[in-house]
C-alpha cells in the first residue's frame, strides 16, 4: 500500500511541475507574441521612425531561427514583425512577420 502512494504523490508532483514548465513557457512565448500590426512601409532602405525602433524589443536571432544580423544591425520585434534594421541608422534590411516563425 505505501508504495501505492509513493506512486500517486510522484505522480501528482510530476503534474504540478510539468505544468509549472508548461505555463513558463507559454509565458515567454507571450511575451513576444504582440498583435500583428501590418506596415507597408517598412521596406529594404526604409529608414524606420525612432519611436517605432525604440517601441520593439530585442529578440535573440539564433531563437525565432533568423539570420546572424550584419555587424551594427539588430533584430528586433515590433509590432508583431521582426525588423532587422541598422542600430545607428535604423535603416531597414529585413522585415518578416513574427506569426510565421513562431
Amino acid at each position: 500500500m505505501n508504495r501505492i502512494k509513493q506512486l500517486a504523490a510522484v505522480s501528482a508532483l510530476s503534474a504540478v511541475l510539468f505544468a509549472g514548465v508548461a505555463v513558463a513557457q507559454d509565458d515567454h512565448h507571450d511575451a513576444h507574441n504582440q498583435s500583428y500590426v501590418k506596415h507597408d512601409e517598412w521596406k529594404k532602405g526604409y529608414h524606420m521612425k525612432d519611436e517605432d525602433w525604440k517601441r520593439g524589443e530585442a529578440v535573440d536571432y539564433n531563437t525565432y531561427h533568423l539570420k546572424p544580423p550584419p555587424r551594427g544591425y539588430e533584430w528586433r520585434e515590433v509590432d508583431g514583425n521582426y525588423v532587422l534594421a541598422a542600430v545607428a541608422t535604423g535603416v531597414v534590411a529585413s522585415v518578416i512577420v513574427a506569426a510565421t516563425i513562431h
